[in-house]
């Protein structure tokens, strides 16, 4: 009896060792690490479409949020130990506001670049919509809760917010304009606020007007060292801008300015728009990101220096002072620990009750378009297409995650309890232009074809190939990523052999967020049930 014992303790180490292992793999991306396990690290840090990024550190920890638009929860925010490792700890937002917009899909609308700050033993998130203003979330931890959005300052085309306190306790808010809304634009402006940064005077001064030679310049960050006001501004256009920084030892100018990191000669284009962080150990760097189009603004990370009190950002061969943009680079000094890999989430179990991190909604999300479950499954029911449906365009129960590397393939299983003619299911690469393996319920039974639609923000209809007829309720959709976001899709009925389906497409990125990946579950017409479809689970592998 005791050898049984001892071979139950053992088999039962085995097994918690394995879950644990498993649970390690998963938790990591197996597509894009940037941490090279040799004290260097490659860029980008994060690649995926965390845009506008900004950060800061708080002790010895690292929090990062982005631009989210209409997706949502918004505003992700990400912690690190040592600004190359990164994992997805939470959103500032579980809903946009209005409701009554927001519960629309709307492409390109919602959060633009946010600022990230602690003040007071409080985190605080700045963050603009530029149809109605800029508003503040606050938290007294990053992980939430995150306190509902105040209007901090109410305005059509106002964005890209920047707050600053003074050492005398006086608060200032650093902004842009979004010439789509504002009518005007490539003007940077301050104003004063209340101490704590929760409301706005209108004692706005223009410090710069960058039409001569700084055009489109926006997203200011505000800071101050050495007695002098600074802010770090991008400019010259989203794919192929600049970073400027301006100074001041007046904190409403005037400013002087200059370049401080281009392209160059280097291979990345666009490179600006980001945060300044200061390690425990006194070191300076620079978190930016690049276009990369279909798989969005990835994030990058760079040296820093200052040079008579002015930074130059990544390496400076020719002296210049303007900075060009580095691959490969030894990793922060942030003291002598070193800390383990860690990556945003990216495959999903469903195994726990609770819709992981990595997944977000194209509008506000309704009770009825899903639920979590504890049996292994998500299940995601069948919501009545929009009236007048064209396309996935104005679908707003659309279940995505960001696209996680260049190239990697993403594979599903499914079950498809449907109940009615014309309720349909399918994996999605979704952009302006779309691709998805349909899944579809037609005279009782189940047939499977490739759905596309190009320039779908121009009312493009989707085109359709041959149906195939399916056996079985139960089935595995894949979709193969290559450089340049070429997408072949296949199916399997056992999880072995994989059939390709349908022509190769091109992905493309949305309205100022990249293409996203995940699911859809729709049906024509409405009554007062609906299919659904069983997520069983979600794998992204090379």
């Amino acid at each position: 009896m005791k050898f049984i014992k001892i071979i139950f303790f053992v088999l039962c180490c085995i097994v918690s060792q394995t879950v644990l292992s498993q649970e390690k793999n998963e938790s990591n991306s197996q597509v894009w690490i940037s941490d090279n396990g040799d004290g260097t690290y490659k860029n980008p840090i994060l690649y995926a479409d965390y845009s506008d990024p900004d950060a800061i550190r708080v002790g010895d920890d690292y929090y990062m949020t982005a631009s989210s638009f209409n997706c949502i929860p918004g505003l992700p925010v990400l912690h690190s130990k040592d600004l190359v490792n990164w994992s997805l700890i939470g959103h500032a937002l579980s809903k946009q506001k209005p409701l009554d917009v927001y519960n629309r899909a709307q492409h390109g609308n919602g959060v633009w670049a946010p600022c990230i700050r602690y003040h007071k033993n409080e985190f605080y998130i700045y963050y603009p919509d530029p149809d109605f203003g800029i508003y503040v979330v606050r938290a007294k931890k990053a992980q939430g809760p995150w306190s509902e959005p105040v209007m901090v300052k109410e305005g059509k085309g106002l964005i890209d917010p920047a707050p600053l306190w003074d050492d005398d306790g006086k608060a200032y808010l650093g902004y842009a304009f979004a010439g789509s809304r504002a009518g005007i634009k490539s003007v940077l402006a301050v104003c004063t606020m209340n101490p704590e940064g929760t409301s706005s005077n209108n004692d706005d001064v223009m410090i710069i007007d960058g039409h001569a030679d700084e055009a489109t310049i926006e997203g200011p960050k505000f800071y101050k060292r050495n007695s002098y006001y600074y802010i770090f501004a991008p400019a010259g256009g989203v794919a192929t801008g600049w970073q400027t920084v301006m100074r001041s030892k007046n904190v409403l100018g005037p400013y002087e300015k200059r370049k401080v990191m281009d392209q160059g000669k280097s291979t990345i284009n666009g490179p600006h728009q980001g945060a300044w962080v200061q390690t425990q150990t006194g070191e300076d760097w620079f978190i930016h990101f690049q276009d990369q189009f279909a798989y969005g603004r990835v994030v990058h990370l760079q040296p820093m220096k200052w040079e008579n009190d002015w930074p130059v950002i990544g390496n400076d061969d020719d002296k210049n002072g303007t900075g060009e943009p580095v691959i490969l680079y030894k990793k922060p000094n942030v003291g002598k620990k070193t800390f383990p890999v860690k990556t945003p989430p990216e495959s999903d179990e469903f195994n726990v009750g609770k819709l992981g991190l990595q997944w977000q909604w194209h509008a506000n999300p309704q009770i009825t378009w899903g639920f979590p479950t504890t049996l292994g499954y998500y299940n995601l029911n069948c919501i009545p297409a929009p009236k007048d449906y064209v396309s996935l365009f104005d679908v707003p129960n659309l279940l995505l995650q960001k696209l996680p590397a260049n190239e990697f393939t993403a594979t599903a299983k499914m079950t498809f309890n449907s109940r009615f003619d014309g309720e349909y299911t399918g994996l999605v690469i979704m952009g302006l232009d779309y691709s998805f393996l349909c899944l579809q319920q037609e005279s009782g039974k189940l047939f499977i074809s490739q759905k596309t639609a190009l320039k779908i923000d121009k009312k493009s209809e989707e085109s359709e190939s041959k149906r195939i007829l399916i056996k079985d309720k139960t089935i595995y959709l894949q979709v193969r990523i290559k450089a340049g976001g070429i997408c072949n899709f296949f199916y399997s009925e056992d999880g072995l052999k994989f059939n390709s389906i349908g022509e190769s497409f091109t992905a493309k990125e949305g309205k100022w967020i990249g293409a996203k990946m995940g699911f859809l579950a729709l049906r024509d017409g409405s009554i007062n049930d609906a299919g659904s479809v069983a997520i069983d689970w979600f794998r992204v592998t090379k």
